[in-house]
């Protein structure tokens, strides 16, 4: 298994960076809190070379890159862990709202799942994000896939599940593209695609937990979510069933 197949990748979708935003550095100390003796203290160069951050926060606050802001690492190679946020233009974004997505990895080993939900949670509050989703690497291409579009990606999605609509055809930013293993609904995601719905939601509540600012981490599987398992597909097919806001796919 390569190193990025044995890795789980979190991603959160939050507003645009303002002038001063504090975010960044927040999103930092919060995954370091979750993963206990993590620091994040090094960088990449352009040319590939780390570079050690003695004062990571002061540089973390003005290196703003092109509307995100820089990767972020702990130099260790047996234990990769690392943090970026990235910049989704307005004519990209869920309804026609410039975004950050800040994307996350760490190691898919026993520690990297105990602390995923709070990992998630952690980042996606920190970041004031819409929503988030955290995925192991190889399930989260597959799932990726499901975005189709009849000119620009046509084709059907894989194993049964429903294709998906381009971030850009969904009407607002509060809708999740797609479903992951771990996924951050904030409250105004959680009200717009109808959670919880307690007649609906029984099993799903079951593996939920709700956010100190009203939100929600729904997660779909006991283990982190595997497509060549049939229960595990089937959960995933029942939940986007189950959400028909998610993706674009509700009738309007």
């Amino acid at each position: 298994m390569t190193m990025m197949q044995n890795t789980l990748g979190i991603k959160v979708h939050a507003p645009a960076l303002v002038c001063d935003d504090s975010r960044p550095v927040a999103v930092v100390h919060t995954m370091e809190r979750a993963l206990p003796g993590l620091r994040l203290e090094w960088t990449v160069s352009d040319d590939h070379q780390i570079i050690h951050l003695p004062q990571r926060d002061a540089w973390l606050a003005r290196a703003k890159k092109n509307g995100g802001f820089p990767l972020v690492c702990n130099n260790d190679e047996h234990y990769p862990v690392m943090i970026s946020g990235l910049a989704l233009s307005a004519s990209s974004g869920a309804g026609g709202q410039a975004q950050l997505d800040v994307h996350a990895k760490l190691p898919l080993d026993a520690g990297g799942i105990a602390a995923a939900a709070n990992v998630l949670e952690g980042i996606a509050e920190s970041a004031r994000a819409f929503w988030g989703q955290a995925t192991p690497f190889e399930t989260g291409v597959e799932i990726s896939r499901q975005t189709r579009d009849p000119v620009r990606k046509p084709g059907e999605p894989s194993r049964g599940l429903p294709a998906l609509k381009l971030p850009e055809s969904l009407r607002s930013p509060e809708i999740p593209y797609h479903l992951g293993w771990l996924n951050y609904w904030s409250a105004a995601t959680a009200e717009a695609i109808g959670f919880p719905d307690p007649a609906r939601d029984l099993e799903l509540l079951t593996r939920a937990r709700r956010t100190s600012s009203g939100g929600w981490v729904v997660q779909l599987t006991d283990a982190p979510l595997d497509l060549d398992n049939p229960a595990h597909l089937d959960t995933l097919k029942r939940a986007y069933e189950r959400f028909p806001e998610i993706g674009g796919r509700a009738a309007r």
